[in-house]
């Protein structure tokens, strides 16, 4: 996990190109989702979080996004994730 804010967005945009960093999510909410998500783009970069991949997000204990993984919200909100 990597957080926004220590990262500087040359960096940011490398890692990103290069395949270092695939997913975001929001540190105090904990939820992850895909890069260009909507509610993603709006969060304040000082909550904002990055991941290599979803296991990884899943392993720090955030949850997918309602809004850009409907699918794989609905299987964690009916507990089967």
């Amino acid at each position: 996990m990597i957080q926004h804010t220590a990262i500087s967005d040359t960096a940011l945009r490398s890692s990103i190109r290069s395949g270092k960093i695939n997913w975001g999510g929001h540190q105090q909410l904990k939820i992850y989702g895909v890069l260009n998500c909507a509610s993603g783009k709006r969060m304040k970069r000082t909550n904002r979080v990055f991941f290599k991949s979803e296991q990884e997000a899943l392993r720090n204990g955030y949850r997918p996004c309602g809004h850009c993984m409907k699918a794989a919200y609905k299987k964690w909100k009916n507990g089967s994730l």
